[in-house]
């Protein structure tokens, strides 16, 4: 199920959220220059971080792996930038989105069990 494109599309989805959500914390954060470095800044280096660790031949991904990463070290990654990004809805007032983020994250993990399966056998 890890691999099914509506799957597929909900985590890209949840992704895009993702850095939408630690970039308007970012802007929340200051009233000067600041907020433009941080809601531009923290995205850019949370997708870097996303594209740049991966595991070898991830079948959910185009397979190839600019630094190889250990499954269990991306499934962290992933979890922890999902963590981030609910907890900065949170912190930003926004308590029913962070929670409805949450929930959709912690179903599309059950829904993916075989990727997780495969990420901690890596």
């Amino acid at each position: 199920m890890g691999s099914h494109p509506i799957n597929l599309i909900i985590r890209f989805l949840l992704e895009i959220t993702a850095l939408v959500s630690v970039g308007m914390w970012g802007w929340k954060q200051n009233d000067g220059w600041l907020r433009y470095v941080l809601a531009i800044g923290i995205p850019l280096i949370l997708a870097t971080i996303w594209g740049t660790f991966n595991v070898q031949d991830d079948p959910s991904r185009s397979g190839s792996a600019p630094i190889p990463t250990p499954g269990l070290i991306r499934l962290a990654i992933e979890l922890g930038m999902f963590a981030l990004a609910i907890w900065a809805l949170y912190d930003s007032g926004f308590t029913k989105a962070s929670l409805i983020i949450a929930i959709i994250v912690l179903l599309h993990y059950l829904a993916s069990y075989d990727r997780v399966i495969w990420l901690l056998s890596k």
